[in-house]
């Protein structure tokens, strides 16, 4: 490991550590629920406002994969991220215009939810010399405010993509609706499920359904219950932070 900074508020990283292993151990009992092992399910952490410090902590604990929403922010913590014991994922809404700023710096991007992104994708890679694994973003709930392609859309934009030069479709993400009730989330996560699993019966060139990516915070456990094998989870790991 370089020189990365795990200094932090011993309080602080406590509280981490504390949640970091309660979560694992909700993953555990979830996997094996639905039939599977803690191993089938990846832990992402969505890293949005959390300073570098208290990001590489967290991997010393054993976290393999983290996630920024922002371009920007993205940027500005690179250099001090602890890539070499974690992977670093965007899964944030992505402008075709800042695609070409983390090209190479990602080892995925789980946001693609139209064919002009997508071509940017391809274009940026071809031009870094890179492949790109990308999931395909869902609007499952058919929200206006939310991006996303809709399901009866999907199987086009799978095939549009998986033409492209340098990317690889590796699955599916999606976010449903902020939902009162239990059931009702359950409702959009099994619609998911379905979906992933009737695209991952057919063939389809350079299109392999290897991640369900669903779950944040307050619903990952039953993301999982309901068939996903990545979950995103910030502020049940790093507490409530201050979105800017």
């Amino acid at each position: 490991m370089t020189e990365k900074s795990l200094i932090g508020p011993p309080e602080r990283l406590e509280s981490v550590k504390r949640n970091y292993f309660e979560i694992t151990e909700t993953i555990s009992r979830a996997a094996q629920e639905s039939g599977r092992k803690s191993g089938d399910i990846t832990f992402l952490a969505a890293t949005k406002t959390v300073e570098p410090a208290i990001i590489n902590y967290a991997v010393s604990l054993g976290l393999k994969y983290i996630g920024e929403n922002k371009v920007q922010e993205l940027l500005s913590k690179y250099e001090e991220y602890d890539l070499d014991n974690c992977q670093l994922q965007f899964i944030g809404h992505l402008q075709t215009n800042k695609v070409r700023q983390i090209i190479g710096k990602v080892s995925m991007i789980q946001s693609v939810d139209s064919l002009k992104l997508a071509k940017e994708i391809s274009s940026q890679s071809v031009k870094n010399n890179v492949n790109t694994d990308v999931l395909l973003e869902v609007n499952i709930g058919r929200e206006e405010n939310k991006s996303g392609v809709l399901e009866e859309n999907l199987e086009e934009l799978l095939c549009q993509t998986a033409e492209l030069s340098n990317i690889k479709v590796r699955g599916l993400m999606t976010i449903p609706p902020v939902c009162d009730k239990k059931a009702d989330v359950f409702k959009f996560f099994y619609k998911m499920y379905k979906l992933f699993i009737d695209i991952s019966c057919k063939t389809l060139d350079n299109v392999s359904m290897d991640f369900l990516s669903m779950g944040m915070s307050d619903d990952f456990e039953e993301a999982i219950l309901s068939g996903a094998n990545m979950i995103r989870v910030g502020s049940k790991l790093f507490g409530t932070r201050i979105y800017r």
